[in-house]
């Protein structure tokens, strides 16, 4: 998959937030403003609801043993989530998406920008290689800004392609809530993720 990278590269250049008009209230939300009754997995940074026929799986650097993704996946369809630290003011997608373009049509694939229910997209077909053979992988590039932090979605599998599949990926984005904490970051940092306590949900793995 293409740039899983722990921190975004970019310049200084300032942008309008890109989200749901609706994101305060229909997610995905700030640790501000979620409540604490729903159940939810906590990985630090993100903290994610739980979904039946849902899998989790953390993406680790074993270089540090640090966590750099969350991987949902559903029904063959998969969601990679990585949140990063961004200014209080001003957004990070606008920025981000030429760079992941021409990051893909590096890699030989295609892309194009499209509308989606969260804003502006990027929808590519990045090269694959799977026993020996070559062919191409859809996937959806999805980006949010929020209050201090963004969140970057990687949609893969038959949601990249089926709306009725993308739905429950969609729902799923929508219920994640960023912690993105008091500590000072610089903007695209990636926040801190965390394994989950022993014990606190099934389902979840390490890569």
């Amino acid at each position: 998959m293409t740039d899983t990278s722990m921190s975004l590269s970019g310049g200084d250049e300032e942008y309008p937030k890109s989200a749901p008009v609706d994101r305060e209230i229909n997610g995905p939300l700030d640790e501000t403003e979620a409540g604490s009754i729903r159940p939810s997995v906590d990985l630090g940074a993100l903290r994610i609801e739980p979904k039946r026929g849902m899998q989790l799986r953390l993406e680790i650097d074993k270089n540090n043993n640090r966590v750099i993704a969350v991987t949902l996946e559903h029904d063959g369809s998969t969601v990679q989530l990585q949140p990063f630290a961004a200014p209080r003011s001003s957004g990070l997608w606008h920025g981000i998406r030429a760079q992941i373009m021409e990051q893909v049509r590096k890699q030989g694939g295609t892309v194009s920008e499209t509308e989606g229910p969260f804003g502006p997209e990027v929808s590519a077909k990045v090269p694959v290689q799977t026993g020996g053979s070559f062919g191409t992988r859809s996937v959806r590039f999805i980006g949010v800004d929020g209050p201090r932090w963004f969140l970057r979605a990687v949609i893969g599998g038959p949601a990249a392609t089926n709306p009725e599949a993308a739905d429950i990926i969609h729902s799923m984005i929508r219920r994640v809530v960023v912690v993105r904490g008091n500590t000072p970051l610089p903007p695209r940092d990636l926040l801190p993720l965390r394994v989950p306590p022993t014990g606190e949900t099934p389902g979840v793995e390490g890569a």
